[in-house]
């Protein structure tokens, strides 16, 4: 499953670039973030991982995320891997004027497990859902530096 996810920023490309690239900002934007850990590679750098836990409900999730491309204040993507699902994430970032960018969100879903297959056939709505909740969440943030609700 692939589909691409957009958002108006009301900020500058620059910051909002570094916002996003900033691991421990995270925990404004990203409801049900637990905590994150450095596993290798640089960070903020090509070839960083890091282990993302997440809690939605009583549904616990661990997800491997690596950093595949940078470009700056342009490009940032990721890969994230759990034991059920690997998700290649292209982000692009437009500059509309010197105050207000826009950001597209590429996100391509490959189930490896035959339980994750069945999950996006019956429920791709969930993952459209939430990545669109993360870009709003990540824009409340950049504009305001508010929190999301925990």
């Amino acid at each position: 499953m692939k589909y691409t996810t957009q958002i108006i920023i009301n900020k500058s490309v620059e910051d909002c670039f570094a916002l996003l690239k900033n691991h421990d900002n995270m925990k404004y934007w990203q409801d049900g973030l637990l905590s994150y850990e450095h596993l290798s590679g640089e960070p903020g750098m090509v070839g960083e991982t890091i282990k993302i836990n997440y809690a939605f409900g009583k549904r616990l999730m661990s997800v491997k995320e690596t950093i595949t491309k940078i470009e700056e204040n342009c490009v940032l993507n990721f890969n994230f891997d759990t034991s059920n699902m690997h998700n290649i994430q292209e982000n692009y970032f437009e500059i509309i004027d010197k105050n207000t960018t826009k950001w597209s969100s590429i996100n391509q879903f490959v189930p490896t497990k035959f339980s994750s297959r069945l999950m996006m056939l019956l429920m791709p709505k969930a993952f459209k859902k939430q990545s669109k909740k993360y870009l709003i969440d990540f824009k409340a943030f950049a504009e305001k530096q508010t929190a999301t609700k925990k």
